[in-house]
């Protein structure tokens, strides 16, 4: 019975979890996008580091299982933002080539 109530309070605090963070996410301006995306790849480190623990822990085949689940999709979740976050970095940058200074024209 106990175990029962234990899954149900995580379940109810996971999809109150869900609604906040999607309502929070979804009044951001797009112009704070990437630093959104660097807060985001922090908080998922401390949700991969949770989910070891629970995996470590093998309290149940259960948990083991959601454990490692949430490994996975929270380090694909920062290996993704990395990219996103890298390619988003890289419009900002000029594809023209640098100017030479005035310096070395005259030198030579």
């Amino acid at each position: 019975m106990n175990t029962s109530s234990n899954l149900i309070d995580a379940l109810f605090i996971f999809v109150l979890a869900c609604f906040i963070g999607f309502e929070v996410i979804r009044r951001v301006s797009p112009l704070l996008h990437t630093p959104l995306m660097s807060l985001t790849n922090a908080l998922d480190a401390i949700a991969v580091v949770g989910a070891i623990v629970l995996v470590g822990e093998h309290k149940s085949t259960l948990s083991a299982v959601f454990g490692f689940i949430a490994v996975v999709a929270a380090t694909s979740n920062i290996v993704g933002g990395f990219f996103i976050t890298d390619r988003m970095l890289k419009m900002f940058k000029s594809s023209r080539p640098a100017a030479k200074p005035a310096a070395d024209s005259v030198a030579k």
